[in-house]
């Protein structure tokens, strides 16, 4: 049946939005600099003319770039023909979306494909998901440009096809509970909006069977916690991020009596600021599968910010806007670029925080303890689930940022994203081999094996159990227990972020206890990050570099020094940027301390080249690791002065009472500071520990104590 061009008038953003930002975008900087890029953009790609190629590459081949920078370009054609007028822009996106309309009937799946769900135009699904999503934005302006036929062979041969192929063809897929079938229900549920089409739309919100066990809404409720942490984690909350907003924002726009932003107390604008608070410097946190140089100024998270702050007018997500640079050729975009030309940002309230895992925030937690603001001290506590098979096996793990550096950092994936020559772009073996596994993390390793016997399935049906979270003044704490990671192992972290008169930066204080049934081996790694200043006593492989083990990670890891089993406390001094770290250790029993390296058997390359310390205690059920990470000093290569670089923290000892343990740092000034950590959470149970003489009683699950 022909469409009538009145029934082809934009539904997305309105014909009433688009005259309003092209009368009022020119006045504000940010929006005209992002129409002008745009603009760029899509005159190099009009001078190149139609390309649209017989699907042939995996991610980064020539095929895929390009049927990727067409979604690109038909919707910065649309955006564009509405905000200039120039019916160039609208013929472009027009003989473009025909070309498709040409092809996309005689595709079957992915010659390449290598998903579980192959794509059509993409090796996988995941793809076509993203090209009908930014497609259908760019169809939706220019469709009452066309012909009747013209529209009608878009309307059946592009996008029925493909929203037929998405939600029908692979329901089972549709229907997952997962970022791949976000995409999916956006895309699926926006062509449903523009081709006014309820049945697509209906499917999209409430799942094939259109009944509310799957689909776009039943997605929202399963996949963020009450706090906005998406189950993935922050690599994929900020890919994820891009659909459930974009698709919120078309429901918002068509049919706002459904709340979509308010659902689940507004959790869509809570996973926005929760994916910005998951940075530092700008860049993600790399828990679970991630790339560590993605950022904030991702076009995802562009997207968000100016989706949230239209609906929120929130003034921080202008000061993130300022420094992503850019914004987006909507109505949110205008709204952001306006605030900001008007002076009303300000800086983002980057805080200490707990966010709760799970969709009932029972699933563990993700901790962030914060000092000095978005360029301080930042530290990491990683409690959360497995990711959907997104994770690693890493529970209880940390990270710690400062001076605007990773200083104990995480190795991410093990992957060359879009690099065709490695491995196609996609994730190389030794993501399995080494990424994903225990030893590649900050958390204990028991038996030289991973967490959860190296599977996913395994670790996500058993989550961590917090204990305590507390952000105050001069002590910021947190702690959690893992009772099914190993066998007949129990392990508990606590770590606090302390400050003190005579040291310079906060320092790290951490305790991590493991109880288990028969002796062990235990290795506790700490990836960190820097040239090695100062370093114990300890032997050096000088003609040889042995291999420290044969699977579960450690046949990646050369040996470079080892310091015999010792019940004293041992520090390691490193220099990264301008500042000085010192990492001071011990633990209940003697261990050995080891100097490795990343890299080994890894013929290709295709591992980073990355320093790490392992505590090594063996043959003990019971164990206690305690360290302190110093930040201290400062180093000037231009004006050729260091200052501070020695530490002044003397020593770090240890003792354990009834159910407790306390920590002792004893500073260079004499003065004495103590951490008491009970085993249970309790706040009425009362604890005391005797260490040198001095007695530490204390009621409640921690204690500091200063002398």
């Amino acid at each position: 049946m022909a469409v009538l061009a009145s029934e082809a008038a934009p539904v997305l953003v309105s014909a009433d939005q688009w005259r309003a930002m092209a009368q009022a975008g020119e006045r504000y900087p940010m929006f005209a600099a992002e129409r002008e890029r745009v603009e760029r953009e899509l005159r190099a790609a009009m001078a190149a003319g139609i390309k649209v190629p017989q699907p042939r590459d995996l991610g980064g081949g020539l095929t895929h770039e390009q049927h990727k920078a067409n979604y690109k370009a038909i919707a910065g054609a649309g955006a564009l023909y509405r905000l200039t007028g120039d019916r160039a822009y609208a013929d472009f996106a027009r003989d473009l979306l025909l070309e498709y309309a040409r092809l996309y009937p005689t595709l079957s799946n992915h010659p390449a494909g290598k998903s579980s769900v192959k794509g059509r135009l993409f090796w996988q699904a995941l793809n076509d998901s993203v090209w009908l999503v930014y497609s259908a934005q760019g169809y939706d302006a220019i469709r009452d440009t066309l012909t009747a036929d013209q529209r009608r062979r878009i309307d059946d041969d592009v996008f029925r096809r493909m929203a037929r192929f998405l939600s029908e063809e692979n329901a089972g897929y549709f229907d997952r509970i997962h970022n791949h079938a976000t995409w999916a229900t956006a895309g699926v549920g926006m062509t449903g909006y523009v081709l006014r089409d309820r049945t697509l739309v209906e499917r999209a919100l409430n799942g094939t069977a259109r009944d509310g066990k799957a689909g776009f809404l039943r997605q929202v409720d399963e996949l963020f916690s009450p706090d906005g942490y998406y189950a993935e984690g922050p690599y994929y909350q900020r890919y994820a991020l891009a659909p459930f907003i974009i698709f919120a924002r078309a429901i918002q726009q068509n049919e706002p009596a459904r709340g979509i932003f308010k659902r689940r107390d507004g959790v869509l604008l809570k996973a926005v600021d929760a994916v910005i608070q998951s940075s530092y410097g700008g860049k993600l946190f790399p828990i679970n599968d991630a790339m560590p140089d993605k950022g904030l100024d991702t076009e995802e998270i562009v997207t968000g910010v100016a989706i949230a702050y239209a609906q929120t007018r929130d003034a921080g997500l202008l000061s993130i806007a300022g420094q992503q640079g850019r914004t987006i050729l909507s109505p949110d975009g205008l709204a952001v670029a306006r605030g900001v030309a008007e002076g009303m940002a300000k800086p983002f309230d980057f805080r200490s925080m707990e966010l709760r895992d799970g969709p009932n925030g029972d699933l563990g937690d993700l901790v962030f303890l914060r000092r000095g603001g978005a360029d301080g001290q930042a530290l990491v506590m990683k409690n959360t689930q497995q990711g959907q098979g997104h994770g690693h096996f890493d529970r209880l793990n940390w990270l710690f940022y400062d001076d605007g550096h990773a200083v104990v950092r995480d190795y991410g994936a093990a992957r060359f994203l879009n690099v065709e020559a490695k491995g196609g772009g996609g994730y190389l073996d030794e993501n399995d081999s080494w990424a994903m596994q225990t030893v590649a993390h900050n958390t204990l390793v028991v038996g030289e094996k991973s967490q959860f016997g190296a599977d996913w399935r395994v670790g996500e049906a058993h989550p961590t159990k917090p204990l305590f979270f507390k952000a105050g003044k001069g002590l910021q704490i947190a702690s959690a227990r893992m009772d099914k990671a190993y066998e007949g192992v129990v392990l508990t972290r606590t770590l606090a972020m302390v400050e003190h008169p005579d040291l310079a930066y906060p320092v790290v204080v951490d305790l991590f206890r493991a109880d288990a049934r028969s002796p062990t081996t235990y290795d506790l790694p700490l990836h960190f990050n820097g040239h090695i200043i100062t370093v114990f006593d300890a032997e050096h492989s000088v003609r040889e570099r042995p291999v420290l083990g044969k699977d579960s990670g450690y046949q990646h890891l050369w040996v470079d020094a080892v310091a015999a089993p010792s019940s004293q406390s041992r520090g390691l001094t490193w220099l990264l940027g301008k500042r000085f770290y010192t990492y001071r250790f011990a633990a209940s029993a003697p261990t050995s301390a080891l100097l490795v390296e990343s890299g080994a058997n890894d013929p290709k390359f295709n591992l980073r080249r990355e320093p790490a310390l392992i505590q090594r205690m063996q043959g003990q059920a019971g164990a206690s690791f305690f360290s302190v990470l110093e930040p201290h000093g400062a180093y000037d290569p231009t004006a050729e002065t260091v200052s501070g670089a020695t530490s002044q923290i003397r020593d770090i000892a240890r003792a354990r009472g009834e159910g407790a343990e306390v920590i002792v740092l004893t500073l260079a000034s004499g003065k004495r500071l103590a951490l008491g950590v009970a085993d249970v959470a309790s706040k009425t149970a009362a604890h005391a520990v005797r260490i040198d003489g001095q007695v530490y009683e204390w009621t409640g699950p921690y204690a500091r104590f200063d002398h």
